[in-house]
């Protein structure tokens, strides 16, 4: 959040000296970055409230209302306004209007700006993506991105992947405005920011959107929990094993279990807490559990679902 208004203050600077659509284009969008940050502190720290009447699962999901802001927020500050500045420049470059960037003596700021502001990037993204190893395994980025469960890091590397990228888009634009003495090359550029950053938070919003519905833990989670339950001796088999995430590292297990005929009650009770037991060992993440048993029949037994 620190680096993004730093580099948020030198582009607006940049702006007011050289008058470059991508450099306005690529200020708001770090501002809108800077609000982002904002918004997923606020998220963790709602989200750390304790569990109550109204809501006895807790309020783990406030991190993915967060997260969802955080992309109409980069669709809205950061993307369609990186277009709607393309269009107005466009507008004035085709009327004939003087250029700004053109015809200031202060030109240089806005590469210098720009150069800066991708070394910056990349070492925020490269930290990002330090921070994102030890979860990530051997998992693509783009699966990490899709099958994670926890919304901060992954907006985090997608934030800072579009600015890295759109950085690169404004330096190009401006280059090729000040190499062509055409202001088209500035036009395109907060064009293609603007694109960018439609397409970052259509990605982020359908992802986020998913978690909100609610998803499941991951598979090998499951296989974990699955495999947790049937070896409780008592228990002889599973029906069906239903997980939901109620928080990033809150997961909610529902499982019908099968039993002997022969077992009293006493043993029955005592079964399903060796298998809630076994349940937590095999996989810290879970949190409430409702376990319904059955009576072994023959053919209700199957594996989890």
């Amino acid at each position: 959040m620190s680096a993004n208004l730093a580099i948020a203050a030198m582009k607006f600077i940049a702006w007011l000296l050289t008058g470059a659509a991508s450099l306005l284009a690529e200020a708001i969008h770090s501002t809108a970055d800077s609000a982002n940050q904002i918004l997923m502190l606020l998220g963790r720290k709602s989200a750390q409230r304790q569990a109550d009447e109204l809501h006895p699962f807790g309020y783990g999901r406030d991190r993915y209302i967060s997260a969802f802001l955080v992309a109409v927020i980069l669709f809205s500050m950061g993307g369609l306004f990186a277009l709607y500045e393309a269009f107005r420049k466009f507008q004035e470059v085709r009327a004939g209007h003087p250029d700004e960037l053109l015809e200031s003596r202060f030109w240089w700021v806005s590469l210098v700006v720009l150069v800066g502001a991708i070394a910056a990037e990349s070492f925020s993204l490269r930290t990002a993506l330090a921070e994102a190893k030890p979860a990530r395994g051997n998992l693509s980025l783009a699966a990490f991105i899709r099958q994670s469960r926890a919304p901060e890091l992954p907006v985090v590397l997608l934030e800072d992947m579009a600015a890295l990228l759109g950085l690169v888009f404004a330096l190009v634009g401006v280059s090729v405005s000040l190499a062509t003495g055409s202001g088209y090359g500035d036009v395109i550029g907060s064009g293609l920011i603007g694109l960018l950053l439609v397409a970052v938070a259509i990605v982020l919003a359908v992802e986020i959107k998913s978690l909100l519905v609610g998803e499941s833990a991951r598979p090998e989670q499951a296989a974990a929990i699955a495999r947790a339950i049937v070896g409780v001796p008592d228990i002889s088999g599973l029906v069906y094993l239903k997980t939901l995430h109620i928080g990033p590292e809150s997961v909610l297990v529902a499982a019908k279990i099968t039993a002997a005929p022969e077992l009293d009650a006493v043993r029955l009770a005592r079964a399903i807490d060796e298998a809630e037991t076994a349940i937590r060992a095999a996989e810290p993440m879970v949190g409430p559990i409702f376990l319904e048993p059955d009576i072994w029949d023959g053919a209700k037994a199957g594996g989890p679902v």
